[in-house]
C-alpha cells in the first residue's frame, strides 16, 4: 500500500487494486457488481448483483466515484491512478 501526500500535509492510503481494471469492470459489468467484488466489497457486490446495479443508478454513481479517485476498497484505501 502506498501513500500520497495532499495539500493539507496529510496522507491518503492508495490501494493495491488497479485503477484501470476497476474502471473497466464498472463500465462493462457494473450492473452485476463485479467491480465491488474486485475491491473486496462482497456484501455490496451481492446487493448490486441482485438489484442489477441498484437499477443502474448505483453503477453510475460508482463509475463517477472511481473516475474521480474517490472510491475506496474494503480496507478504506483509495483506488486512484498511480
Amino acid at each position: 500500500m502506498e501513500t500520497q501526500s495532499t495539500t493539507e500535509n496529510q496522507t491518503q492510503p492508495i490501494s493495491d487494486k488497479g485503477f484501470v481494471p476497476m474502471l473497466l469492470l464498472c463500465f462493462f459489468l457494473g450492473s452485476l457488481g463485479v467491480h465491488r467484488f474486485y475491491a473486496g466489497k462482497v456484501g455490496t457486490g451481492i446487493l448490486m448483483l441482485l438489484t442489477l446495479g441498484g437499477f443502474v443508478i448505483w453503477t453510475i454513481i460508482d463509475f463517477i466515484l472511481i473516475a474521480t479517485g474517490s472510491f475506496k476498497d474494503k480496507s478504506g484505501s483509495f483506488i486512484k491512478a498511480k
